[in-house]
Parts: structure tokens; C-alpha cells; sequence
């Protein structure tokens, strides 16, 4: 007997494959490299170097993709490999608990809003005005011990999901107080990058405290409107430097309320 040959299904099946291959394993917004998130809200946050530095995993950056070699007080150039890779997407790293590398500001004080040169905070700070980081006999004096800097572990990471980010990374550690929080905003700066955040995951890779890997796609920081930069206003508070040992990203996560920046 002759075996009959189904071509239709065969085709079906190889159909179905060949879309099972293309399928996005990401889960992420739009999925890996692609169009960039159209978010008119920018939410604005601070990197230190647990997540961007010359060296670091898991993209070794070389010195100059980081702008190292012209840190300072202030800096906000954006850094090289990201303002050669708009478009591309990459993993970084957000700190451990207690070293966190990923931090939100929650609000402004008034002392950035009166030191001018504009009557925005946050954009004195950017500029950078008198005592944000422009230069002088106090550079640097209205940046420390600055209320509501809360690092952000998995959850905080977590409700970034499909969002655009502007931030300022600096040198070295944020250095971070609890009860009350606060945050030393003092320190040489590597300068500006933006992205948008498509996924966190856990690490497996590491320690017992390590924060989740952050999937993103670098933006160019000059199509990024500074004017709508937002603050993450409910990022969740940790309430010491060891508790919660929040490492993994819950499946249902609060909405994030952004409110832009005074």
C-alpha cells in the first residue's frame, strides 16, 4: 500500500513552527530591538555604579562607554555607548540588597527650586545650578542628606516595566540613610543616559541578594523631553538596608503614579 502524504498539514506544522521560532521569549513591550515606547511621561531616577561603570557585568564597559575618563562634578554628557546605541537593547544589572544601583527621587526640595538658574528643581539640578553640582566654592552643598531618595529592589524595578527613564549616573556609590530615608547625592558623575525598561528578571547567577537583571532599550537623551520628566512617586519604601529581602519580581505589581517634577 502507497502511505499518503498530508501536504497541507505538513505545511500547517511548518508554519506553526516557524512562528513558534519567531515568537517573542522576551515579554517585553514591543519585544527586543524595535520601536522605541511612546511614553509622554519620562520618569526621572539616579544610577550608581552597581549598575553602569567601566568593567561591570554583564557588559564590561569599556572606560571611555562610560565617560570615566571625564567624570567630575556635574557632568551631563551623555555617556558614549549609549549615545552610539540608540536602539539597542541590553541587560543591566541594579545592585544588591543594601547596595542598591537603582534609585528614585520622590520629591524636591525647595532649596534646588530657589538656587536657580530656573524655578524647576529638578532642572537646576540637570543645569546643574549653585549647589547642585555647578562649579565654585560649594559645588556640591544642597546634595547631601537629600530626603525620599528610596533604592528601588524588585518591586520598585518591577512597576519601571514599560517605561521611559532619564537618569543620572553617578561615579560611585549612593550612599543611603534609613529612618529617616535619605540619600548623599554628593559625588563625581559619569553623566546622562535614557532608556526605555522592557523586562526584570531574577539573577541566578549570583549571590543571595542580588537585585534583578533589568532588560532595556538605550533612547537617545536628545528626543527626550527634560520638561516632562516625572518623579516615582509610590516606589515602594524599604524599610532598612537587609529588609525586605526583595529579589524577585512579583507577578502583579502596582501601577506606578508619576507626578512631574517641581
Amino acid at each position: 500500500m502507497k502511505s499518503i502524504i498530508n501536504i497541507p498539514g505538513i505545511l500547517v506544522l511548518l508554519l506553526l513552527v516557524s512562528l513558534s521560532s519567531c515568537t517573542d521569549d522576551d515579554n517585553t513591550p514591543n519585544g527586543g530591538d524595535g520601536e522605541p515606547l511612546d511614553n509622554s511621561e519620562i520618569v526621572f531616577l539616579l544610577l550608581d555604579e552597581e549598575s553602569i561603570d567601566n568593567g561591570n557585568e554583564p557588559n564590561n564597559f569599556s572606560e571611555t562607554d562610560v565617560n570615566d575618563q571625564i567624570a567630575r562634578i556635574g557632568q551631563r554628557q551623555t555617556l558614549k555607548y549609549f549615545q552610539d546605541n540608540a536602539g539597542k537593547t541590553i541587560g543591566l544589572y541594579s545592585g544588591q540588597v543594601g547596595d542598591e544601583g537603582w534609585f528614585a527621587p520622590t520629591s524636591i526640595l525647595s532649596s534646588w527650586i530657589n538656587a536657580g538658574p530656573t524655578a524647576n528643581g529638578l532642572q537646576n539640578y540637570l543645569t546643574p545650578g549653585p549647589g547642585l553640582g555647578a562649579s565654585g566654592d560649594v559645588p556640591e552643598v544642597l546634595l547631601d542628606e537629600i530626603p525620599n531618595v528610596i533604592p528601588l529592589r524588585a518591586m520598585g524595578l518591577s512597576m519601571l516595566v514599560g517605561q521611559t527613564v532619564y537618569a543620572v549616573v553617578y561615579d560611585s556609590d549612593i550612599s543611603i540613610n534609613y529612618d529617616p530615608i535619605e540619600g548623599n547625592l554628593q559625588g563625581a558623575n559619569l553623566g546622562i543616559v535614557a532608556f526605555d525598561v522592557l523586562s526584570v528578571s531574577a539573577r541566578t547567577d549570583g549571590s543571595s541578594s542580588d537585585l534583578p537583571r533589568v532588560s532595556i532599550r538605550i533612547r537617545n537623551t536628545e528626543e527626550i523631553g527634560v520638561s516632562s520628566l516625572n518623579l516615582f512617586s509610590n516606589a515602594t519604601i524599604p524599610e532598612s538596608s537587609s529588609e525586605p529581602m526583595d529579589i524577585t519580581p512579583a507577578s502583579d505589581t502596582p501601577e506606578i503614579t508619576l507626578v512631574p517634577a517641581p
